[in-house]
């Protein structure tokens, strides 16, 4: 289905967002992962298997409009059994699970009604060109949301992994509040004009900055850490969130949308959260695991 049209009565700020929806919506998001952490952290296990699903399905349908049939069903079970064995048995087990997701999503296309009709659009194209552009995005789902989510699942594992998912979750906000304000304030050098307009060199020193900051006081306070540490898991977290969002903006200038979803007022897709998220779990669970023990 088509992404529905934006509205143009809405306030947008000079960033693109609906700026009062953006901050609601981050307040009630973030409040709901604190709450998860501090009363049950296995409940941010459910937590995350919740947003994947939704993320899988936004990114399977954002996919279809260039002609890609994804099984959802695998993707989604799959990714939920993924962060669970994780957490339960490490980064051994949350390998394993991918690779079995992946596995399940090619077999459950190959083997799906072989008389399916054509993609909308592909006119002649063979059938196995087909099921090999259908594959590849499965592939591609795999190796980005429960690969990376699970990550956060090897935080949340350790004795203190509590305390480390919400430095990873603060690190993360700060990379955006600090790049969004830096860039509506002195963004005047764009980044990545042709990927991502609106980001600009003056947004990224303001995200690195605020990451640094925020990092060396929550390791500090949180973990017992070295404030330097902090600081250099912080240098992390803005290189990576940066990295995820331009090469989610990238799938979507190629899929033709300006959001995943609209799930999340002022933001847009549940992915459209996630796109940073997933992108820093590997980067500051590495960095942690070395600086931090």
């Amino acid at each position: 289905m088509a992404e529905p049209a934006v509205q143009p009565a809405r306030p947008v700020g000079r960033a693109g967002r609906n700026l009062p929806q953006a901050i609601i919506a981050g307040v009630v998001l973030g409040g709901g992962v604190l709450a998860a952490l501090l009363l049950v952290k296995q409940v941010f296990i459910g937590v995350a298997a919740l947003a994947v699903g939704l993320s899988v399905r936004e990114l399977a349908r954002a996919l279809a409009s260039r002609h890609r049939r994804v099984t959802q069903v695998p993707l989604v079970v799959g990714s939920a059994a993924t962060l669970v064995a994780a957490y339960v048995g490490g980064l051994d087990a949350l390998l394993v699970g991918v690779c079995l997701t992946a596995v399940a999503a090619v077999l459950w296309r190959v083997l799906e009604v072989p008389d399916l009709p054509p993609h909308v659009g592909e006119g002649t194209a063979a059938p196995g060109v087909a099921l090999v552009r259908d594959i590849t995005a499965a592939v591609l789902i795999v190796g980005w949301l429960p690969l990376l989510a699970g990550f956060a699942m090897l935080m949340l594992a350790a004795d203190d992994g509590a305390q480390r998912v919400v430095v990873f979750v603060l690190l993360t906000v700060c990379s955006d509040v600090g790049g969004y304000a830096a860039g509506v304030l002195f963004g005047r050098h764009p980044m990545a004009p042709s990927i991502s307009p609106k980001k600009s060199w003056e947004g990224l020193a303001g995200s690195g900055i605020a990451c640094v900051v925020a990092g060396a006081l929550s390791v500090w306070l949180l973990l017992g850490g070295s404030w330097w540490a902090g600081a250099l898991v912080g240098v992390g977290a803005a290189a990576s969130a940066t990295l995820g969002d331009l090469s989610e903006s990238i799938l979507k200038r190629d899929l033709g949308i300006k959001d995943m979803g609209t799930l999340v007022p002022g933001h847009g897709g549940v992915l459209d959260r996630l796109d940073s998220l997933l992108a820093v779990a590997p980067t500051t669970w590495l960095l942690l695991e070395l600086l931090v023990r």
